[in-house]
């Protein structure tokens, strides 16, 4: 049965181990942008630190093309070779210049989706992993549920205007969250250049990354660009200086790259990564009843950071709950209490406390058992 956990309050101090999105409203900002819908987030936590009509749905032209790219590296293989299909290579708007019945590496066509927003090869991607479009979509949209992107909905993967294609900043902004941890897909839209190959020609083919803020901001590091006539100038841009990566999203905007520039100005300048508690911090102690320990300490597992104004992080306060006694046996990993996280009156986050090792029993009956074993075994190497 369960025992009454006891509470230690502490404040000025923080267990964090968030992933929730919208529990502290950004603080009211006065930032000049021209975007119909805008947002800034902090990567690892997910934290708003701006946001302008965030939530409405949009067209996002060819930022499609992030889900595009995360969906073909979790579903293929970048050694894979693409056919390009008459489908593919007819492709209106921006391209990579893509033939019927040419092949190239799935890695290749990605460069050339990312860097030089291909169209055609956003669809001979699809038709790849997928077999058709519609099938591709379908993981696309499975994967932005995953992702928590709920007010998304993809009808192709490349952007181009259609009926129900639409998702909203703050989605976008989780989704370009989420693609920048896949270490591929990362270096793919940092990269500036790249040179693809093009078979039946004397020249390869060279890509320039059309992400300005590559060149232009300080730790720029992607990731998407897009434009239609319908969606306007849209823009996912990420930039990482020290231990804080910022994404920042404009829909609609008529100066994107400004307008993120801005945002994540806004975000370095008023908001640091505060590592909260270290690894291998003390939480507190936990006694075993007949147990071959009388007692283990509880410690953190790892270094938690999050984004805090420096006026919010006198206010950060951390609530342990932890089992006053445990019996024997206590199995390594198992929950012996838990912490609760808040900021102000926002609960942000509740994190599990665990069982550093395993403690065996150490009863009377269990001694005795070990003394039966014992005496049977040698009578039966007597024998």
């Amino acid at each position: 049965m369960r025992r009454k956990l006891r509470k230690i309050t502490l404040f000025l101090l923080v267990f964090v181990f968030i992933f929730a999105y919208n529990v502290v409203e950004p603080r009211a900002v006065s930032l000049e942008v021209s975007a119909k819908s805008a947002v800034l987030i902090e990567a690892c936590s997910g934290r708003v630190l701006y946001q302008k009509n965030a939530f409405e749905k949009m067209p996002m032209a060819s930022t499609t093309k992030i889900m595009t790219a995360i969906v073909a590296l979790e579903h293929g293989n970048v050694s894979d070779i693409v056919q390009v299909s008459q489908n593919a290579s007819g492709t209106e708007g921006s391209s990579i210049w893509l033939s019927a019945g040419e092949t190239m590496s799935l890695s290749d066509m990605l460069f050339g989706l990312m860097l030089a927003s291909g169209n055609d090869a956003a669809i001979a991607i699809a038709e790849h992993i997928s077999g058709s479009v519609g099938e591709f979509t379908k993981l696309m949209n499975a994967k932005a549920q995953e992702i928590g992107a709920y007010n998304t909905n993809f009808v192709n993967p490349n952007g181009l205007p259609a009926q129900g294609h639409y998702t909203t900043a703050y989605d976008l902004a989780l989704i370009s969250a989420y693609a920048m941890q896949n270490e591929y897909f990362s270096q793919i839209v940092k990269t500036q250049y790249k040179t693809l190959p093009w078979d039946g020609h004397k020249w390869d083919r060279v890509v320039k990354n059309k992400n300005k803020i590559l060149w232009s901001y300080e730790g720029g590091n992607g990731i998407k660009t897009g434009y239609t006539k319908d969606a306007g100038r849209c823009l996912s841009a990420g930039a990482q200086r020290e231990n804080m990566q910022l994404v920042a999203v404009v829909l609609g905007a008529s100066d994107m790259f400004g307008d993120c520039m801005s945002m994540m100005d806004h975000g370095f300048e008023n908001y640091n990564n505060h590592l909260l508690l270290g690894s291998g911090e003390y939480v507190g102690e936990v006694n075993v009843e007949q147990g071959k320990e009388e007692s283990f300490s509880v410690h953190t597992e790892k270094d938690i950071y999050y984004p805090l104004t420096d006026e919010e992080y006198t206010k950060i306060e951390k609530q342990i709950f932890l089992e006053d006694t445990l019996k024997a046996p206590v199995a390594k990993g198992q929950t012996v209490g838990y912490i609760d996280i808040w900021l102000g009156t926002n609960k942000l986050r509740t994190a599990e406390l665990k069982a550093p090792f395993s403690i065996g029993e150490n009863s009377y009956k269990f001694n005795l058992d070990r003394l039966l074993d014992f005496w049977i075994n040698t009578r039966l190497l007597d024998m």
